[in-house]
């Protein structure tokens, strides 16, 4: 599994070296750039009156040839500027624009506005004499289009240097950003749109989640090939009902509810009474621990049970409090840790940095996978590497939605091995499954659409 690359602000003037590299010059990326730009904004909002409000540097040249490209189809264009263009490419576009450049102070509002004021590589709050201008003027419009960045966010850590009304839409220049998919800033940034400028293949240690290739079964698949989930039962049924059923719909082929015995449907579910020895059935191809397991000295010792057996495993949960009276670093089989951010403090403490910062450091410490749960779940693993998921619904703020992602992820963990891979692909699924849920509502509706989004991306 590999998304779309996530790109610090030194990543993004690489990849623009590169292209300078082989001959294409500031002014022709920047026609790349403010032509991508105006057509995303004719498409998706049609021939508005249209402000373009440009700064100094080529995030404000790439406003002029937005404007310039827009008035060529017909569209009414003003152009406001915080000040004179600094750089020779953006001169140029000026130049080219060839309409008149009222100041910011001056202009007045239009339905549609576009932010070409500052981009990527921003590291202080704006001026007084633009925030507020710029401000009122985006406050006033209809639509609010952002070229590259939203003005006002930090690139690599989701950071609000000011504040200023959010976009409706972003449009990327040749690659994500991190502020695209970190807290605050990505809630200021609407909807995220690639716009492909010639960056061609980008490598970055952080990529977005994408749609998983789920190898499908064969004919000689038996239900142990398909994936033998163990799901150890505790205090709270519901919980780890949840995650059983969850690991069966997500296309398990044998999940077994460890800890409660007895009948009642599903029937294809396997219950059993607790036995220290089931845990270590060799079959086994991942354990779910912490749904509704409690957190008393029993429950304690079921957890170093099943870490101790060496077999995949989903730390979830009361599990993860638990797991917290001794500290991670001990964890030697290939796990998955899943906390939100309160579990997360309790387990590794309190981390400075965004997200993603916490979640690399808490997998390095732990030599785990690190699943941070949130608005934009973060996938970490102790080499380093990360993924981050687009914004997730947010009706997915439901009790028992994380016993589900856990129950994914079991089956994730026993058919596709790696925990890296299993923890991006349960992520994905989790969220596309509240997608087709809708809103209002309830974890066990993730449980109902799963068989159809499992379906969707089975591969021969």
């Amino acid at each position: 599994m590999s998304g779309r690359p996530i790109l610090t602000a030194a990543e993004t003037r690489a990849a623009e070296d590169a292209i300078f590299g082989r001959g294409v010059s500031v002014s022709a990326l920047m026609q790349r750039a403010g032509h991508a730009v105006a057509d995303i904004a004719w498409d998706r909002f049609g021939p508005l009156e249209t402000l373009v409000l440009c700064g100094p540097g080529n995030n404000g040249g790439d406003g002029y040839v937005v404007a310039r490209r827009l008035a060529e189809c017909g569209v009414r264009v003003r152009v406001a500027a915080s000040g004179d263009p600094k750089t020779a490419a953006a001169q140029a576009a000026r130049a080219a624009w060839g309409g008149t450049v009222e100041t910011l102070s001056d202009a007045r509002p239009a339905p549609l506005t576009i932010d070409a004021l500052f981009g990527t590589g921003l590291s202080r709050p704006l001026d007084d004499a633009v925030a507020g201008p710029a401000g009122r003027l985006l406050a006033a419009a209809r639509h609010r289009v952002a070229v590259d960045l939203p003005s006002g966010l930090a690139t690599d850590d989701g950071a609000v240097l000011t504040e200023l009304p959010p976009a409706d839409l972003t449009v990327a220049l040749g690659a994500l950003k991190r502020t695209h998919r970190l807290l605050p800033g990505v809630a200021r940034c609407g909807d995220v749109v690639v716009a492909d400028i010639g960056f061609g293949d980008v490598a970055s240690d952080v990529t977005e989640i994408g749609r998983p290739r789920i190898p499908g079964p064969g004919f000689e698949a038996n239900k142990y090939s398909r994936g033998k989930v163990l799901v150890v039962a505790g205090a709270m049924a519901g919980a780890t009902m949840l995650s059983a059923l969850a690991a069966q719909r997500a296309g398990a082929g044998y999940v077994e509810l460890l800890g409660t015995a007895g009948g009642g449907e599903p029937h294809a579910l396997v219950r059993q009474a607790w036995d220290d020895g089931a845990v270590g059935d060799t079959r086994i191809g991942g354990i779910v621990i912490g749904p509704g397991l409690g957190t008393d000295d029993d429950s304690y010792r079921r957890l170093m049970l099943a870490i101790g057996t060496g077999k995949p495993l989903v730390i979830d949960a009361d599990a993860v409090t638990l797991l917290a009276r001794r500290g991670p670093e001990r964890i030697e089989a290939p796990a998955v840790l899943t906390p939100h951010g309160g579990e997360f403090v309790r387990l590794f403490g309190k981390i400075a940095g965004s997200a993603l910062d916490q979640a690399r450091e808490g997998a390095r410490r732990s030599r785990a996978v690190v699943l941070l749960k949130g608005a934009c779940t973060v996938v970490a693993h102790p080499d380093g590497r990360a993924a981050i998921d687009a914004p997730a619904p947010a009706w997915l703020a439901s009790a028992g939605t994380g016993d589900v992602l856990s129950g994914i992820l079991g089956t994730m963990l026993a058919q596709l091995g790696d925990p890296f891979t299993a923890a991006q692909a349960a992520v994905w699924l989790h969220a596309e499954a509240a997608r087709r849920a809708g809103p209002v509502l309830i974890a066990d509706d993730l449980v109902a659409q799963l068989g159809g989004v499992v379906a969707d991306c089975l591969v021969a």
